[in-house]
């Protein structure tokens, strides 16, 4: 495996696609707006710039890494040399089915399929394609360049080769990696938004503020993060939206609490737009 591309240019995507070129992977990040490939690419210099600044990389792994990146909107064109394809967009089933069936066109026969969803069945995404036995899902976690786990689902038709072709490729960019059968929300996100949206009852009961509850959390259950702060780092959109699915596969033990929803409905999201559960702008009395 030598050619990777990465769809999609947000937080995950930019993560995906550096530690795929450190990895030494000839990678590829395509999304259909330059302007976010632009801000894409300056988030990745920065990734860099960080990584040699900690000693986590070296200078010579910084341009060897940079000049296997390449930025581009031509999905078509990258994806007909690819070794793998990774998606990593809003999770959205229709988006996602209108990607794999055009990757599915283009791909060259042996080329495998991963999408990074955190909840969504590559049994599903696996049947928008002529070859579900070559699609997964390989879940990276936020921020990808730090997070150690790639959680690695098989779909029912998934075959074992492509399972341990995806194991091979996560441990080439320093990941560790589990390897499961599809369930909906898989392992980590369903415990993670049941933790989190257990946070947001309490708050919503008054039980105490967000930093006490988070506070809580770190020292009381040794978590390295608060449910807030995770939250609002992951994005509470992208959490209630999480939640609504595992509430349709898995019942009422997942319904998202009432408060969660108004924070998204007021445009509340967390750190990308300035202010979640806490306020990025004024920066006081916020848990970095």
């Amino acid at each position: 495996m030598k050619n990777i591309v990465v769809i999609g240019s947000g937080v995950m995507g930019r993560g995906i696609a550096y530690v795929s070129a450190v990895g030494g992977f000839n990678t590829t990040l395509v999304d259909i707006s330059r302007e976010q490939l632009t801000q894409a690419e300056r988030e990745i210099d920065s990734i860099f710039e960080k990584g040699l600044i900690r000693n986590k990389i070296t200078a010579a792994d910084m341009e060897a890494g940079k000049n296997r990146l390449t930025y581009s909107v031509s999905l078509a064109q990258h994806v007909s040399a690819a070794d793998l394809v990774i998606e990593a967009v809003p999770e959205v089933m229709d988006i996602k089915k209108n990607i794999f069936e055009v990757i599915d066109q283009h791909a060259p026969e042996h080329c495998c399929f991963a999408s990074n969803t955190s909840t969504m069945s590559p049994t599903e995404i696996g049947s928008f394609t002529k070859r579900p036995d070559k699609v997964i899902a390989m879940h990276f976690f936020n921020p990808v360049q730090k997070m150690p786990l790639v959680e690695i689902i098989k779909g029912l038709e998934t075959s074992e080769e492509t399972a341990q072709s995806i194991k091979r490729a996560a441990g080439q960019m320093g990941k560790e990696t589990v390897v499961i059968n599809e369930f909906p929300g898989f392992v980590t996100s369903r415990i993670s938004a049941l933790v989190g949206n257990e946070a947001f009852y309490m708050l919503q009961e008054g039980l105490g503020t967000p930093e006490e509850i988070d506070k809580a959390i770190k020292l009381g259950l040794n978590y390295p993060m608060g449910p807030f702060e995770l939250g609002d780092l992951v994005g509470l959109d992208t959490r209630l939206n999480n939640l609504k699915y595992l509430h349709s596969k898995l019942g009422e033990k997942y319904r998202p609490a009432p408060l969660l929803e108004q924070y998204v409905k007021a445009g509340r999201l967390g750190r990308k737009t300035g202010r979640g559960v806490y306020d990025y702008t004024a920066r006081e009395g916020v848990k970095q």
